[in-house]
């Protein structure tokens, strides 16, 4: 779940993909580097008290003392010097069963607990969204959805095929609105039933096929609120590996301002005034409500109304 804004580690590569040799290669290479995500939770290693955190990574022959596989490693990219850094995704019972696993393998933490934290630089974290949206588009499509056979990871990672019917598959990124609605003085915050108690954040939802943008804010914006959105504009995006969405943050202004929810969508819909919205930010609202922390595109929203954007 990387930062807004923040810049990946590696050079992906993509032309150097297709090239099996070059992946092999790499694979083999001794300055190559394996992260491990044991149940698309990644490996990590923190200081005692847990404030701070970096990914963990591996040599191929360590992986290969702890009987982990790296034949269909999946290709994240080449570092500034030149070496080539993969993921392994293998259940977490196997990782406890790796012979010296409780020494090497642990801690093995949740990439969202680790964003909401903030202990993870950044770029590692948008790394390890990367790594995590990849190996679960793998296990989601390992047999081809036109035959029902069997793929095979081509790519390094990066392409599947049917070895029936040919057809081939490629990681599929969903794309989300998520929009700050503004009438001009406050904002519209939301509580999801998942939400912890008093956190609200940006309405957000998945565009529908022959939607643009623009319309996907206000249909539904509509939909859970009743609430009528006029003017749109774009913002910034994040990639959200939950599990492979890329969120499209977008301003929008409030036509109307009677707020009627959609239960099934959403628990409770408000107005908060800047004030308000800036207490939230910074965790000191007398109600004790907050919103979603640096680690989420919401966030940026937010803190753009506060400063005084619309």
């Amino acid at each position: 779940m990387p930062t807004v804004g923040a810049t990946t580690l590696l050079d992906r590569l993509g032309p150097k993909r297709s090239d099996a040799e070059y992946i092999k290669l790499q694979t083999e290479a001794p300055g190559t580097r394996f992260l491990v995500l044991a149940d698309l939770k990644p490996v990590i290693r923190s200081n005692a008290e847990r404030t701070v955190a970096q990914l963990a990574w591996f040599s191929r022959a360590e992986l290969d003392g702890l009987g982990l596989p790296t034949a269909d490693a999946l290709f994240l990219g080449v570092d500034g010097a030149g070496k080539a850094h993969f993921a392994v995704a293998v259940t977490e019972h196997r990782t406890r069963h790796a012979p010296g696993a409780i020494e090497m393998l642990r801690p093995i933490v949740d990439l969202r607990s680790l964003a909401m934290q903030g202990i993870l630089a950044p770029d590692e974290l948008s790394l390890c969204g990367q790594a995590r949206a990849l190996a679960q588009w793998h296990e989601n499509a390992r047999c081809c959805g036109h035959c029902g056979g069997t793929t095979l990871i081509k790519d390094g990672g990066w392409r599947r095929k049917c070895w029936a019917c040919g057809l081939e598959w490629f990681p599929r990124t969903d794309p989300v609105v998520i929009m700050l609605i503004s009438d001009g003085q406050r904002c519209l915050l939301a509580h999801e039933h998942r939400y912890g108690d008093k956190m609200f954040s940006a309405l957000a939802g998945f565009i529908e096929p022959g939607e643009d943008i623009e319309h996907a804010v206000r249909r539904e914006v509509l939909e859970e609120t009743n609430i009528r959105v006029g003017e749109v504009a774009y913002h910034s995006s994040q990639p959200w590996p939950f599990p492979h969405s890329l969120m499209l943050g977008c301003m929008g202004k409030a036509e109307t301002t009677e707020i009627t929810i959609d239960s099934g969508e959403i628990a409770e819909a408000r107005w908060f005034s800047r004030e308000d919205a800036r207490l939230m930010l910074e965790r000191r609202h007398p109600d004790g409500l907050t919103v979603p922390g640096k680690h989420a595109i919401a966030n940026a929203l937010i803190t753009t109304f506060v400063d005084g954007g619309r």
